[in-house]
């Protein structure tokens, strides 16, 4: 039996929802379609249960079921109904909807089950891109608007990277069969967000090339020390929060003057960050990319 006990505000019910809580209001007050508890001060909150209800009711509501429909379905046969309608479009809206749950929860039985579903009619690079890219997209925003605690975000973002670890052992028992290069992958000093270098990782041995995995908080002087051991490296960074945008610039700079002084040496950056980077003070030696696909579609 689960014993987290998971209390939310109906504005933490519109954004895990994307519904206003103008509307939720409405649909609870005229259909009654939720049971919300009060607090002391008589302010609405809601449980897991209903947080569960309201997402199936959602995704019903989003493929064409009136809410006065959904209110005459009774509370069992609603998540039946979810089930009746799930298409191959429609199922990593599911999927992400169970893996938020499985998130607020602390369910890993969820979490796994849900994973294991997908993996039925999709490829694990799928899998990536169609639900969990979206899922952790949407993880962001709820920690923006502190839906979510950092526990929640540390929870999912594990068992995730148990996912990647997985996948990427498999294609590491191979020989590499692309020598020409290799690509040493970090992140800086302070950024701790790995989970988009550990895909760009796993991506750049399925193309059949040689990765070191540096991993999170590396100092530019680390870089330094490793060029002695190759003659042709890629470096590659994901930069999520770090560095800020007004020393982002200059921590470039630092790379290509410390690091990037031989020929044959070059720097790709990906994630959020890239943003603030003025391309124009970039060197050659330096490659930005939008997204991970972009990047995979160079290789």
């Amino acid at each position: 039996m689960n014993n987290v006990k998971n209390v939310f505000s109906i504005k933490d019910f519109e954004n895990l929802s994307g519904i206003k809580a103008h509307t939720i209001r409405i649909w609870e007050k005229r259909y009654n379609i939720l049971e919300p508890m009060r607090t002391d001060t008589n302010i609405r909150c809601y449980d897991i249960k209903n947080l569960q209800k309201l997402l199936n009711i959602v995704l019903l509501h989003n493929y064409g079921y009136k809410i006065s429909k959904i209110a005459q379905l009774k509370p069992e046969e609603i998540p039946l109904k979810v089930k009746e309608i799930i298409s191959e479009k429609s199922a990593n809206i599911h999927a992400i909807k169970s893996f938020k749950m499985a998130m607020m929860d602390f369910d890993h039985t969820l979490f796994f089950k849900t994973y294991n579903e997908l993996l039925t009619h999709k490829s694990f690079r799928e899998v990536f891109y169609e639900v969990f890219i979206p899922l952790m997209e949407e993880i962001g925003f709820l920690w923006q608007t502190e839906t979510i605690t950092p526990a929640h975000e540390h929870f999912i973002s594990y068992l995730i990277k148990q996912k990647l670890l997985s996948e990427t052992e498999k294609i590491q028992s191979k020989q590499p069969t692309k020598h020409d290069k290799v690509f040493i992958l970090f992140l800086p000093l302070n950024e701790i967000h790995e989970l988009g270098l550990m895909y760009v990782n796993y991506e750049i041995l399925n193309k059949g090339y040689k990765t070191i995995f540096l991993g999170e908080n590396l100092p530019i002087d680390n870089l330094v020390d490793i060029k002695k051991y190759f003659e042709k490296i890629t470096f590659v960074s994901y930069l999520t929060v770090e560095p800020s945008a007004n020393e982002i610039d200059e921590y470039i700079q630092k790379i290509n003057t410390e690091v990037l002084t031989e020929n044959e040496h070059n720097l790709v950056l990906l994630g959020r960050m890239i943003a603030d980077i003025d391309e124009k003070k970039i060197s050659e030696k330096i490659k930005t990319y939008k997204n991970i696909s972009d990047f995979v579609l160079s290789l």
